[in-house]
């Protein structure tokens, strides 16, 4: 309980930080720059990951957030500070260089944009990177288990076993806490944080969505398990990997993103540009 006050107390110094450095954030503000198609299909989809992760339970306050890799290499599409999650709109939503510049849009950034910008560097395979604090992703971090592939969600991050990221349990505010976030994310596709939240990344939004409802439902599944005494048999590395390529194909995550889109009353247009960001 007292590491959660104590997360609560940094996220809400977070807040007032953010408010604290507003002027000098606006002050390296570049001029507007001009946003073509790509560009404002990346801000939006941003925006659309966003409210998605809310309605399917990823919500906490106004605390979490989702970037999406900027196609012109400008930086990372990140959620404004100060909204929560199913408040993003295209004007909620900024694009921040790795220096921490908002280069467009309006709002002050998160000050955990280096989970976002360092991910992004140091993995070109990346496209979205989620951060949130599923409350079952993040119950299971603090158990120190590894997660087991008791059922079909838990095959798509083990194994190897899903990776722990255990620097600290306070805010990633600086280039050196996220660059040392990256390296112990290296290239699986999820990263829990005890006493934090989650970090969860695919190379579009629909995986990356995907696979962080996925996670946290591992890990809620698990966690039932482990109450009622086991788990007693989970799946072997050789199948899950198996299970990984039959039930997780890109088209599957797809799959499901739409019905996440649906559920959320999000599925007014549901073509392929509602799937990635032009190139």
């Amino acid at each position: 309980m007292d590491d959660r006050v104590d997360d609560r107390v940094d996220d809400r110094v977070d807040d007032r930080v953010d408010d604290r450095v507003n002027d000098r954030v606006e002050d390296r503000v570049d001029e507007r720059i001009d946003l073509d198609d790509a560009a404002r299909a990346a801000r939006d989809l941003a925006a659309l990951a966003s409210r998605v992760l809310a309605h399917a339970g990823q919500a906490d306050m106004i605390w979490g957030h989702v970037s999406v890799r900027d196609p012109g290499g400008r930086g990372a599409w990140l959620k404004a500070s100060g909204w929560g999650l199913e408040e993003v709109t295209a004007d909620r939503v900024v694009l921040v260089d790795r220096d921490g510049t908002v280069r467009a849009g309006s709002g002050p950034r998160h000050i955990e944009f280096p989970i976002h910008t360092c991910v992004l560097d140091a993995r070109p395979d990346v496209g979205c990177v989620v951060h949130t604090h599923a409350a079952a992703s993040t119950a299971f971090a603090s158990l120190g288990r590894p997660l087991r592939p008791i059922s079909h969600d838990g095959s798509l991050f083990v194994p190897p076993d899903v990776a722990r990221f255990t620097g600290t349990s306070a805010l990633i505010r600086t280039p050196e806490l996220g660059a040392r976030l990256a390296d112990e994310l290296g290239e699986r596709n999820a990263l829990l944080l005890p006493g934090h939240g989650v970090v969860v990344v695919g190379p579009d939004v629909p995986s990356a969505v995907m696979s962080a409802v996925l996670l946290d439902r591992a890990c809620r599944l698990q966690l039932d398990v482990e109450a009622a005494g086991g788990p007693a048999v989970w799946t072997s590395d050789d199948e899950a990997l198996q299970k990984r390529e039959m039930c997780w194909p890109r088209s599957n995550l797809e799959a499901g993103w739409r019905y996440l889109l649906r559920q959320a009353g999000e599925d007014r247009d549901t073509g392929d540009e509602r799937l990635s960001v032009p190139r």
